[in-house]
């Protein structure tokens, strides 16, 4: 029998989501003032907000794209994956960071987890490296880098391509320096649970001049008008040529004057963010059957989410059970992620089960609970009193 959870009053007699975009006045009149304006797609406003980004990050180029899986997808575009390729990329993150292996004909490999921090296990990258491998995608997850310089070792030793998925890293550092310009191409998301948002959208950036421009191909049709790069230079003004297969994948500068107005308030974001996390850990750090996570020497996390591990064998009930509960505490809470190989369409594919043992054991066991920037210390308290009165209920 089902032990009872509900009875009582919920802590919160509100929902509280797990993340939740900050718009504010400033945020709207500049999307007005584009809505007034000349250019609504196509203007000088993207140019204005790569040209912020790459000075945010300390990039030489950026690229801004419709979302970030459009920004992964240009990213292995870009690193010319093709049918036969396998790329290495983690089974804890969102499909995307594997599909876009699959939008090239490339094979996605899937390398496991450190049991601590949750990143890519750098050892088995080199086990997983064959003559076949043409890249590495890893997962910043959570917000905290991974170990950017032992990848970048690695793949320069094997002759392989860095794509660093920072969807959940802006604004993070590595070694005292931003996530953004430490690899070949580091591509971002701009959903808005992201650390700022543009709706959707996305960037990608780069060191690299022939990276980039492979990527504002990519993003354009593979149509240019860019007279050094044209095969015929003597047509007119008007005159344009597709180099390339490419996709639609552009922003609108109503999307990019968002994000300018977003970006100026980034280190705004971040700081709250940190400060929620810090009381999250000083707060659950001595609940019994919750471990928090562990951050690495090297990184300074931007804290996208929280995540906990559940010590199972503490408790009366699974994970399925303590994650309704925090529901019905109106905490929103969610999981992530599902090993990407567990999806019915990689089965199809003959992916197995048992391939990451430690990322498989941590998805049975990680709940992650709300933190962004709007929530006071008041919804903070009440997400540790929810935790508190559902595990001590189950505990055993």
């Amino acid at each position: 029998m089902e032990l009872a959870v509900y009875g009582g009053t919920p802590v919160r007699d509100t929902y509280l989501p797990y993340g939740q975009q900050w718009i504010d006045d400033d945020d709207i009149e500049e999307v007005v003032k584009v809505l007034k304006s000349n250019y609504l797609t196509t203007g000088p406003k993207a140019g204005e907000f790569e040209q912020s980004f790459a000075n945010y990050v300390g990039a030489k180029y950026s690229v801004a794209i419709s979302n970030g899986t459009a920004a992964l997808h240009a990213a292995c575009f870009a690193a010319s994956i093709k049918e036969g390729d396998e790329v290495i990329t983690t089974p804890i993150t969102f499909a995307a960071s594997a599909n876009c292996i699959l939008y090239q004909g490339g094979k996605p490999v899937f390398a496991d987890i450190d049991p601590e921090t949750y990143n890519i296990d750098i050892k088995d990258i080199e086990k997983k490296i064959t003559n076949k491998t043409k890249a590495i995608i890893p997962v910043d997850f959570t917000g905290q880098p991974v170990n950017i310089d032992e990848i970048n070792d690695i793949a320069k030793k094997h002759d392989l391509i860095v794509i660093e998925d920072g969807a959940h890293s802006l604004g993070a550092e590595y070694k005292g320096k931003k996530v953004g310009s430490l690899v070949d191409m580091t591509t971002f998301s701009f959903h808005p649970v992201k650390h700022i948002t543009t709706g959707e959208g996305g960037m990608i950036t780069t060191n690299s001049k022939e990276l980039y421009n492979k990527l504002k191909l990519f993003r354009t049709h593979g149509i240019t008008r860019d007279r050094e790069i044209l095969h015929n230079k003597d047509e007119g003004p008007w005159y344009y040529e597709q180099l390339d297969l490419g996709y639609n994948y552009r922003m609108t500068d109503i999307q990019c004057a968002l994000g300018i107005s977003q970006l100026n308030k980034l280190d705004r974001f971040l700081g709250r963010r940190r400060e929620i996390a810090e009381k999250y850990n000083k707060y659950l750090k001595d609940i019994d059957g919750i471990i928090i996570p562990q951050q690495a020497k090297f990184s300074n996390s931007s804290w996208h989410i929280y995540v906990i591990q559940l010590e199972l064998e503490k408790f009366k009930v699974g994970r399925k059970e303590i994650f309704k509960a925090l529901q019905a505490e109106n905490i929103g809470v969610n999981v992530h992620y599902i090993p990407v190989y567990y999806h019915p369409y990689y089965k199809k594919m003959g992916y197995e089960n048992g391939i990451c043992p430690n990322a498989e054991k941590l998805y049975e066991r990680v709940i992650t609970i709300p933190l962004y920037p709007k929530m006071s210390d008041g919804d903070v308290e009440d997400v540790v009193m929810a935790l508190e009165k559902v595990l001590k209920h189950y505990r055993r």
